[in-house]
């Protein structure tokens, strides 16, 4: 989630690596925010997305960063203003075997 309440929805790209039968998510995944209330200078700037940035793990999916509880990202505006850490809430997948 944003800082300011709003509510990541993932649109996973990877269908190739499975995770509890659920596609594996990744740093390229498009992650949008619904929901969110920031205000700029009484400016409504809300956050729609998400940008992950690369993080030490060595998880990978088709070559691409498999997201984890250390994941970095930030929120942005759609006029690309920052508007703080996404929030990661729920630890997903807690084991993974291959």
């Amino acid at each position: 989630m944003c800082p300011h309440g709003g509510r990541a929805v993932f649109i996973p790209t990877n269908s190739a690596v499975l995770l509890g039968g659920m596609p594996a998510l990744t740093s390229n995944d498009v992650t949008t925010i619904v929901g969110c209330v920031f205000t700029v200078v009484l400016k409504p700037q809300p956050c729609v997305m998400v940008r992950w940035m690369p993080g030490t793990s060595k998880l990978s999916a088709g070559g691409i960063q498999v997201l984890t509880m250390e994941s970095v990202g930030i929120c942005f505006s759609a006029d690309q203003i920052p508007g703080g850490p996404a929030l990661i809430t729920n630890p997903g997948q807690m084991l993974v075997t291959a």
